[in-house]
């Protein structure tokens, strides 16, 4: 029987959203936002990045681990900017 000190520990996951120049939002996971976020801004993220570049990273929601986080995108990219918007508000209201 297993310990629960032997319990495989996860390390969090992220989903993020990061403002581009043109005003645009980008939703990505990672199990670090911050360094994501500079590769972005380095032009070695996404493509996305190509036309407009990362401005900010505007939101970021723990995830308990890479399957979690890859639900909760999904979920994000499925709503409307002023939605996407409003995460981005309350976020910055904490």
């Amino acid at each position: 029987m297993n310990s629960p000190s032997e319990a495989p520990i996860t390390k969090p996951w992220f989903v993020y959203l990061v403002r581009a120049a043109n005003g645009s939002l980008y939703c990505g996971i990672s199990d670090d936002p911050v360094r994501r976020f500079a590769k972005h801004q380095s032009g070695k993220g996404a493509r996305f990045f190509l036309s407009s570049p990362a401005m900010a990273l505007v939101y970021t929601e723990v995830c308990r681990d890479k399957s979690e986080a890859l639900r909760q995108e999904r979920l994000i990219k499925k709503l409307r900017k002023s939605a996407k918007e409003c995460l981005v508000a309350s976020y910055q209201s904490d």
